[in-house]
């Protein structure tokens, strides 16, 4: 503890490199072509959120074999883009057509809707995109502030502490989900099991291939991924039916003006939303979907009329979107510093880095400064860029809405295989996809949540490897992981996470049998 408290006081008050940094930073996001992945990071981000149906990671896994070609920065800055862009389109959706763009924006359903039903569609579209502006901006300068912090904190990490982090990370991803914690569970299993597939480490040998040579390299990411969240998604999207169209809907500037009262509820809403997500969003294992109910629950707790909510309050819109995108961008903090992703989103973005050969974790800020800073900084950047595109084009993405879902989902499908093909140029990672897409259809199906396995794929390999890296420092003696104080907390925390998920799924059975 002493020793984060120093940090915290050097980096806070007597360190100038953060300003220096952030110059830094500036200057590698303002450059012409960091500009211009920005703008199209933001702008796909905006329109995967605006088209209901395809989802946030899709774009991102379809989007990955892009950026093999191009400098780290670009590419991360180009796929950040897509993931905080998104958030903002996914409140369009959910407020003009009760049918939410991405998962965080559904809650924003109960409220925003209503609005629309009360003529209130272009105020409810304006507080949102600054309620998200603000959260986000207060997020980023958390990250600024926090992450060189948390970095040096890292440094005196051993593999047994590693080891307990992500077990944490996993365990949390899984109990803290929606839906059923042992579902969660056994997901996580399943992705640390695809996570063995591949060549071993340490020996060399081959691994659960089952003679495929195609295998020898484990199974791609993208495939999994697409395969999961994309394939799946349009199966049951195809499966349900055609989702609802807009029809005649026109958003004024005038009509976007909000009302002195709006204002006064907006501030408390937005302060509230921001602090719950920016925190919820440095958590590993919760990600923006758990920020938003709980700002939401919250709202709901100090309102002085909680019979307000789902009849169109405006807290009801403004503290969910506040604590979606304020949750997105704190969740970089731990993705950057210590190589643990929040979400399924963030352990993509784990996996482009380690693509091009860069591993997120405490070294990064030391060893690639310009890629951080650079990050950190078009953050602010594309959050401007945001409010260009929102506001003054939002008649053109209520447009959007018009376009068939029947026309969205080939052209969706075809570059899904184009992309999972050009990255090994292997027909075989095309069959995974389709494989997974339709394993992916089934979990949706029977609950079982996708999150956590791909969380699990993605943090196993890690986690085998500073298991079996601390086991050799320690001479096989399993006492090692209760031996150090971090190690032991976060092995504390874990088991009370599981202690009480199986307490909850236990209770919740008993109700269902009475």
């Amino acid at each position: 503890m002493w020793f984060f408290s120093a940090c915290l006081f050097r980096h806070l008050v007597l360190d100038m490199d953060t300003l220096l940094n952030l110059s830094l930073g500036f200057q590698q996001a303002l450059t012409p072509e960091a500009l211009l992945y920005c703008l199209l990071g933001v702008t796909l981000g905006t329109v995967v959120g605006v088209l209901p149906g395809i989802g946030t990671l899709t774009t991102i896994s379809l989007c990955l074999p892009l950026t093999l070609n191009l400098d780290p920065l670009l590419g991360l800055i180009m796929l950040a883009g897509i993931f905080y862009g998104a958030q903002y389109g996914g409140s369009i959706t959910s407020i003009l057509l009760n049918v939410p763009g991405s998962a965080p924006s559904a809650v924003t359903c109960l409220d925003g809707y209503q609005m629309t039903k009360h003529g209130r569609a272009g105020v409810a579209l304006f507080v949102t995109t600054i309620a998200s502006f603000i959260g986000g901006s207060f997020a980023i300068v958390l990250m600024i502030l926090f992450a060189p912090v948390l970095a040096d904190f890292a440094v005196s990490f051993s593999a047994a502490d590693y080891f307990a982090i992500m077990l944490l990370a996993l365990t949390a991803a899984s109990t803290l989900a929606i839906g059923s914690p042992l579902k969660g569970l056994s997901m996580v299993m399943l992705g640390l099991v695809l996570g063995l597939v591949g060549t071993d480490i340490n020996s060399g040998q081959f691994r659960f291939t089952f003679g495929f040579p195609a295998l020898a390299d484990g199974i791609n990411l993208a495939a999994l991924a697409m395969g999961l969240f994309g394939v799946s998604e349009i199966l049951t999207n195809l499966v349900s039916g055609d989702l609802p169209q807009l029809v005649n809907a026109r958003i004024t500037f005038r009509s976007m003006i909000p009302t002195k009262l709006d204002i006064q509820q907006f501030w408390g809403a937005c302060t509230r939303g921001t602090l719950l997500g920016s925190f919820v969003g440095m958590l590993p294992g919760t990600g923006p979907t758990i920020a938003a109910f709980m700002a939401y629950a919250l709202e709901k707790k100090v309102a002085v009329e909680p019979a307000r909510f789902g009849r169109g309050a405006i807290e009801g819109v403004v503290a969910p979107e506040a604590a979606n995108n304020a949750s997105v961008q704190a969740a970089f903090i731990p993705t950057m510093t210590l190589g643990i992703p929040g979400d399924a989103i963030m352990a993509v973005m784990i996996g482009g880095l380690l693509i091009h050969g860069i591993t997120p974790g405490p070294q990064l800020i030391n060893e690639n400064p310009e890629l951080f800073w650079g990050v950190v900084a078009s953050f602010w950047v594309g959050n401007i860029l945001l409010l260009i595109l929102n506001l003054p084009l939002i008649g053109m993405w209520v447009k959007l809405l018009s376009i068939p879902y029947r026309v969205l989902f080939p052209a969706v499908l075809f570059l899904i295989c184009i992309g999972v093909y050009s990255i090994n140029n292997s027909s075989f990672d095309v069959l995974l996809t389709f494989i997974f897409g339709i394993v992916g259809f089934w979990f949706n199906r029977h609950g079982f949540p996708s999150a956590p396995l791909l969380l699990g794929f993605v943090l196993g390999p890690m986690l085998e490897e500073n298991f079996r890296r601390a086991l050799l420092l320690a001479n096989g003696d399993l006492l090692t992981f209760v031996q150090r104080p971090v190690s032991l907390l976060f092995l504390v925390i874990t088991l009370v996470l599981l202690v009480t998920a199986i307490v909850s799924s236990s209770l919740l059975a008993n109700r269902r049998s009475i």
